[in-house]
């Protein structure tokens, strides 16, 4: 069997290897809540994150810019997936 040339080892001062496989599969503390907003203008996804208020969701379509605001209420939804049209 021979080597890939590619593979190689990294070493890297202060961290251990259990530490640096662990570390790509923790999850950030402190996850932002987003949206899941599929843009039909332009057929693409995008998640639109809470402002820091927590009032609402804001964002943007990513290739033409349309704006969408969603407001959190007691009455809402708990829907977490939307089209904008």
């Amino acid at each position: 069997m021979t080597s890939d040339p590619r593979d190689y080892k990294l070493d890297v001062a202060g961290v251990s290897q259990a530490a640096s496989r662990h570390a790509s599969v923790q999850k950030p503390q402190h996850d932002r809540p987003f949206l899941s907003v599929l843009f039909k203008c332009c057929a693409v996804y995008q998640r639109v994150y809470r402002n820091a208020s927590g009032d609402t969701y804001e964002g943007r379509c990513p290739r033409c810019g349309v704006p969408v605001r969603f407001v959190v209420a007691p009455g809402g939804t708990s829907e977490r997936s939307f089209v904008v049209e």
